[in-house]
C-alpha cells in the first residue's frame, strides 16, 4: 500500500457532486434502463419461496444455477463450452482482477497492458508490484509486432486485454488481431486475461469470437453490471478447473462468498425475463446517445479534434488538437460545469495521454449531451486561445 496506483476518480467525484455539472466522466450504465419492476418481482418471489435458505451462508464458488446459466450462455452466444465448475462468481469484474493478481503476480513480474488501459485493472494489478509493459492500441487492437517484442522480456506473466469496445478507447479488436494476439501468447506460453464487460452492448456490426476460442490459457472475466444493474456487484471468472479452484481458495480468504441474496435474485430475474430483448433496448439507446454525442462534438468543438467511432459500449476517446492538455482543461471544464476523464488516468503511472480525454455517452439524456458538448467546445476554444497567447 506504500505505492498504490492513484486514479483520477476521487477528483471526478468531487466535481460531479455539483448538481449543475453535466458529467461525461463516469462509466455508468443509464439508470433509465434498469429493469426495476422485474427485479422487484424476482426479489419478492425469492424471498417468499426461499427466504430462510437465501439469507444463510453459501458456497464460495457461487450459486450453481447462476453458474450454469453463465456457462450455457457462453455456448449459446459464443460457441464456447464451459462447465459450471469452470465458473467462479465474483464481486464484479474488479474482484476478478484482484484474484488474478493474487494468484499469478509476484513483485517484478511482467504484466502487458493496452495503452490506454482500464484504470481499475491497473490499480488492482499494481498492488502486487508488477512491472507494466504498455503496448499501444491501434484501430483494430494492439500492435502485434510490439507485442511480440515485449513478450521476449524475462518474467512476463500475462496480458490484460479488453477486446470489445475497450474502456477507455471504445475500440474493438478485429478477428484477425484476436487470432494473432492469441497465437503470440500461445507461442510464449503466457496467460491471457480477457475482460469483456461491454461485449453484449454491440449496436453495429457482427459479434466477434472470444479470445478463448483461439487460446485455452485464457481467463474470461464478465459482469452483469452493464447488462442488468451494477448494484448487484455480480461478475464472474471463467477458466480451467485448476485456475478456478485456486481463485476460489483465494476468494474464500477474502470474503467467503459473494452475496447469496443478490445471486439468487439475479438468477430469478434472468430465468423469468427475456434478457436478449432487454439488451436490445440498451444497445439501441446507447446507439442513439453515441450518434448524438458524435454529432454534437462535430458541431460545437473546434477543428482538429479527433474521436473514435465505437461499434458498441459506452465510451468515446478524444484526441485533442496539438498543444492542448486535457489535465489543464479539467479545471476549466469544471468552471463551465462539464466533466470528463483526462487521458493520463488510463496510462501506467499517469505517463502519457495528456492530449486525450474519455467521454461517456451512456448516462446523459439527449439535451444534456447537446448542452455538455456545447460547454466542452467553449472549454477547448478557451484552451486553444491560451495556448496561442
Amino acid at each position: 500500500m506504500a505505492n498504490p496506483h492513484r486514479t483520477f476518480i476521487p477528483e471526478i467525484l468531487k466535481v460531479t457532486e455539483d448538481p449543475e455539472i453535466i458529467s461525461f466522466a463516469g462509466g455508468l450504465p443509464n439508470p433509465a434502463y434498469f429493469p426495476v419492476e422485474a427485479i422487484a418481482a424476482a426479489t419478492a418471489k425469492v424471498m417468499r419461496d426461499s427466504g430462510q435458505s437465501v439469507l444463510q451462508y453459501a458456497t464460495t464458488q457461487g450459486y450453481l444455477p447462476l453458474r450454469e446459466y453463465i456457462a450455457r450462455r457462453y455456448w449459446e452466444k459464443k460457441g464456447i463450452r464451459m462447465d459450471p465448475d469452470q465458473v467462479l462468481i465474483t464481486n464484479g469484474s474488479q474482484q476478478g482482477f484482484d484474484l488474478v493478481g493474487r494468484l499469478f503476480l509476484n513483485p517484478g513480474d511482467g504484466v502487458i497492458v493496452e495503452q490506454p488501459a482500464y484504470h481499475g485493472a491497473l490499480g488492482a494489478f499494481n498492488l502486487y508490484k508488477p512491472t507494466f509493459y504498455s503496448v499501444p492500441m491501434r484501430d483494430d487492437g494492439i500492435d502485434p509486432d510490439l507485442l511480440e517484442r515485449v513478450c521476449q522480456n524475462p518474467g512476463i506473466k500475462l496480458l490484460y486485454t479488453a477486446p470489445n469496445f475497450q474502456n477507455p478507447s471504445g475500440l474493438t479488436y478485429s478477428d484477425a488481431r484476436r487470432r494473432g494476439v492469441a497465437a503470440i501468447m500461445g507461442r510464449h506460453g503466457l496467460l491471457l486475461v480477457e475482460d469483456d464487460p461491454y461485449g453484449e452492448l454491440r449496436f453495429r456490426g457482427e459479434h466477434l469470437p472470444s479470445m478463448r476460442s483461439y487460446l485455452d490459457s485464457t481467463i474470461m472475466l464478465g459482469t452483469f453490471s452493464k447488462t442488468v444493474a451494477p448494484g448487484f456487484r455480480i461478475g464472474w471468472a471463467c477458466a480451467s478447473r485448476e485456475i478456478i479452484e485456486q481463485m476460489t481458495l483465494a476468494k474464500q480468504a477474502v470474503d467467503i462468498h459473494s452475496s447469496s441474496v443478490d445471486q439468487r435474485i439475479l438468477h430469478q430475474y434472468l430465468i423469468e425475463n427475456d434478457v436478449d430483448a432487454h439488451i436490445a433496448i440498451l444497445t439501441e439507446g446507447y446507439r442513439k446517445q453515441r450518434e448524438q454525442m458524435i454529432g454534437c462534438l462535430a458541431e460545437f468543438c473546434p477543428p482538429g479534434i479527433r474521436y473514435t467511432q465505437p461499434d458498441g459500449g459506452m465510451f468515446l476517446w478524444v484526441t485533442l488538437p496539438e498543444g492542448l492538455s486535457a489535465l489543464q482543461m479539467f479545471d476549466m471544464a469544471a468552471e463551465e460545469k462539464v466533466a470528463f476523464v483526462p487521458g493520463q488516468a488510463f496510462h501506467v503511472g499517469g505517463k502519457g495521454g495528456d492530449g486525450n480525454m474519455r467521454l461517456s455517452y451512456s448516462t446523459s439524456s439527449g439535451e444534456a449531451i447537446r448542452e455538455g458538448s456545447r460547454r466542452l467546445g467553449r472549454v477547448m476554444e478557451r484552451a486553444m486561445a491560451l495556448a496561442i497567447s
